[in-house]
């Protein structure tokens, strides 16, 4: 009999060979050396093509702000099993499995408004009319609109409609803008209607409208977001290993809900403002020779 077949598995991602990892066809060392950065690499890994400058922008204003958010489903899963003392990755992905329908990034809002706006062009509909559609149609069913309202920033998210301002600024704001858009002034007439309270955007309904106006899937998005948060709930574990105490039965402290904000003492660094670019050197130099940073360093 013959030789069986050698089965390959293909993937139009990656490939290495002793000398080099090429990432979708370019070097990654060359890259590196030509000054891209992560967020490239991130944008190549999933769309095959190097952003523009503004599109790197927008990646990377979106992932820096979505990457804190203090006690949070997720930061609370990482704190609470880095206390048995295992392997930080499984602190890791117990946070990332925190992320659902009211949690973390998701690829449902980016889903929902793919769905409307190829209604739009199937029944020849303004982004307008059709987002007062999706309004109707979501609170006439009793279902939350996704991406408007957050549970800790009841009178509005701080970091959404900053996010929107800066994709107008960077003129990368297209049809998801324009849509998330109709869809939020839909949604407070809506409201004011039914004589409910204003509920403004989360940086869920933000940061992935601007993530899909600069190409990227709902899925995609969705990962961005998983793999952006996944380190700050690495930061939470590892703190916990550093300052904290593994788990043990102790009559001194009760069992508590560790998500209630009240619970939570803030001890790091005091405010401070965040310096221009034109200053970061000197700025940074400064932080290194006062030494004052290493009181946080984990």
């Amino acid at each position: 009999m013959g030789r069986e077949p050698e089965i390959k598995r293909r993937t139009a991602i990656s490939y290495k060979t002793d000398e080099k990892t090429v990432l979708r066809g370019y070097n990654l060392s060359d890259l590196a050396e030509a000054g891209y950065s992560f967020c490239d690499a991130m944008f190549l890994l999933f769309q095959d093509r190097i952003p523009t400058s503004n599109e790197k922008k927008m990646l990377k204003y979106e992932m820096g702000e979505f990457l804190e958010h203090s006690m949070s489903p997720s930061a609370a899963a990482a704190i609470s099993v880095i206390t048995g003392r295992p392997n930080l990755p499984c602190a890791v992905a117990a946070s990332v499995m925190t992320f659902g329908g009211v949690h973390g990034p998701g690829a449902a809002h980016g889903y929902m408004m793919n769905k409307y706006i190829e209604r739009a062009r199937v029944e020849g509909k303004s982004l307008d009319e059709m987002a007062k559609i999706l309004v109707d149609e979501y609170l006439d069913n009793g279902k939350p609109v996704m991406g408007m309202g957050q549970p800790q920033h009841t009178d509005g998210d701080p970091r959404a409609e900053p996010t929107h301002v800066k994709q107008e600024e960077l003129g990368v704001d297209g049809v998801y803008l324009e849509f998330q858009r109709a869809v939020e002034k839909h949604f407070h007439a809506r409201r004011e209607r039914d004589g409910r309270r204003r509920v403004g955007v989360n940086v869920v309904g933000a940061g992935n409208t601007a993530l899909c106006d600069i190409g990227f899937s709902p899925n995609a998005a969705w990962c961005i977001g998983s793999v952006t948060r996944a380190y700050s709930c690495a930061a939470h574990a590892l703190y916990n290993m550093k300052k904290g105490r593994a788990w043990g039965a102790s009559k001194a402290e009760p069992m508590v809900q560790m998500i209630d904000l009240s619970m939570i003492q803030y001890i790091g660094p005091p405010d401070r403002e965040v310096p221009d670019q034109d200053a970061r050197q000197e700025y940074a130099k400064q932080q290194k020779e006062e030494g004052e940073y290493k009181k946080w360093v984990i």
